[in-house]
Order: structure tokens, then C-alpha cells, then sequence
């Protein structure tokens, strides 16, 4: 019975496991819309074997991140521009208020400090002028730091849920840096936003941290759209009108 029980648990950390892997691959679109999902190609990619495989991707199905049918299996959705749109107004307004909360709440100096560290992280990134395709990664990691540390200090369970729902539109997700050798000034704001917005939380300022949180991930948002209308108003649409990730990934850079 105790041997079951152990077997049970490993399998539901391998499915958590799992679907967080395939989450993340996702997000941050090194899996196109539309691709299918093959088992076996990804039992294999990630480790881990068909049982708590099958697990994740109904998960991930629940959540709206991939679809199903029996006679196609389970593949990525796709998002159009409409709904690229709607989730950063969602996830602008869930983030400022994240930002009101963890402000009226008080970050720890400890939280504080480290944030400036990370923040430090991406101004040496940045330092050159330009985001190197190779620092584009821990730049990424950098930003997310910054956002779901601000999500934890609202201490609001309901804003983490609601906000990681709105990352499931894989564009307005924080994984996605679309800009950086196009236009470096449109970065360097961005990230002059994270500082602003920190020292907003750090002196208490909810209403100021709050406006600047909702203007930075609208205008990143208005970025991203303006990046996939193209110049002939179809770049990165699949021939279903729907916007695929993949290709941000071969431009992020």
C-alpha cells in the first residue's frame, strides 16, 4: 500500500513537472500555435513517461493552453490579435493592482534589495546599447523575477490565479521580449518602467506604482500588435487568422 502511494505521488510530481515544462515552451513560444503535441516526441523531450505525460496536457487542456480531439490528439492553441488585446488590458489591470497591494502592504527590505539586484542584472544587460541575442534568456528570466515577485507581494491568491490565467494567452504572457535589436529605445523604457515601478512600491506609492504598472504592460502590449500587424497588416497570422508565437520566437532576437 505504502509502495502505491509513493508510486501515485511521483507520478502526480512528474505530471506537475511535466505540464509546467510544456507551459513554459509555450509561453515563451518555442512551441508554435497549431503544433501538435505528439506523446511520444515529448515523453521523450521532457524525461518522463506517457501516464503522467497524458496528465499534463489535460491539465494544460483545462486551462485553455492546448486543445483536444480524438482524432488529432492534443495540439497548441492559437490566439488572434483580438484576444492578444483583451488579455493585456486584463493583465494590465491585475497587475496594477498587484502593484496597489504589495505597496499598501509594505515589501520587506530583504524583497526590496533583491529586486534591485535583479533590476541591476538587466541594466548590465542592457549596457551596450543593444539586447544580444545571447543575453535575450536571462534578460527573460529577469523580467519574470520582477513581475511574480510584485504578484507575491499583493498577498492576493486570487490575483496570482487570475493573472497566470491571462499569461495562458501565450502573447500577453511576461516570457515574450519582442523588441530589443529593432528598436532598443523601446526597451530601455521598458525597463526604466521597472525601476519606477519599484521605487513607486518601495515609498509606499500604490496609486503611482499602480499607473505606472498599467501603462507598462499596455504599452508592451501595444508593442507586440503593432510588431505582428507587419507592414502588410498579416505578419504572424496562420492562414486561419490566428497569431502564432512561433514565429516571435525567430524575431526576438
Amino acid at each position: 500500500m505504502g509502495g502505491e502511494s509513493s508510486a501515485n505521488a511521483s507520478s502526480i510530481t512528474s505530471a506537475e513537472a511535466a505540464a509546467r515544462a510544456i507551459r513554459e515552451l509555450i509561453l515563451e513560444g518555442s512551441i508554435p500555435a497549431g503544433s501538435r503535441l505528439g506523446q511520444d516526441e515529448l515523453a521523450e523531450r521532457l524525461g518522463v513517461s506517457r501516464t503522467p505525460l497524458r496528465t499534463a496536457l489535460a491539465e494544460l487542456s483545462r486551462e485553455g493552453l492546448v486543445q483536444y480531439s480524438s482524432h488529432r490528439g492534443y495540439w497548441v492553441r492559437g490566439f488572434n490579435s483580438a484576444d492578444i488585446s483583451n488579455a493585456f488590458e486584463v493583465r494590465a489591470s491585475l497587475e496594477a493592482l498587484a502593484c496597489e497591494l504589495a505597496a499598501r502592504n509594505g515589501m520587506s527590505a530583504e524583497t526590496i534589495g533583491w529586486l534591485e539586484e535583479r533590476l541591476a542584472d538587466g541594466d548590465r544587460i542592457l549596457s551596450s546599447g543593444r539586447l544580444k541575442p545571447e543575453l535575450l534568456a536571462p534578460y527573460r528570466r529577469m523580467n519574470v523575477d520582477f513581475h511574480s515577485t510584485i504578484i507575491e507581494a499583493a498577498q492576493n491568491p486570487w490575483v496570482a490565479d487570475f493573472v497566470k490565467r491571462s499569461h495562458n494567452v501565450p502573447m500577453a504572457s511576461d516570457r515574450i521580449i519582442v523588441w530589443g535589436e529593432r528598436d532598443f529605445s523601446v526597451i530601455h523604457r521598458s525597463h526604466d518602467d521597472h525601476h519606477r515601478i519599484l521605487n513607486a512600491i518601495a515609498a509606499r506609492d500604490g496609486d503611482r506604482a499602480a499607473a505606472l504598472m498599467r501603462e507598462h504592460v499596455r504599452y508592451a502590449g501595444e508593442v507586440l500588435l503593432k510588431h505582428l500587424e507587419g507592414s502588410n497588416g498579416q505578419a504572424g497570422h496562420n492562414s486561419n487568422g490566428l497569431i502564432s508565437h512561433g514565429q516571435l520566437t525567430q524575431q526576438e532576437t
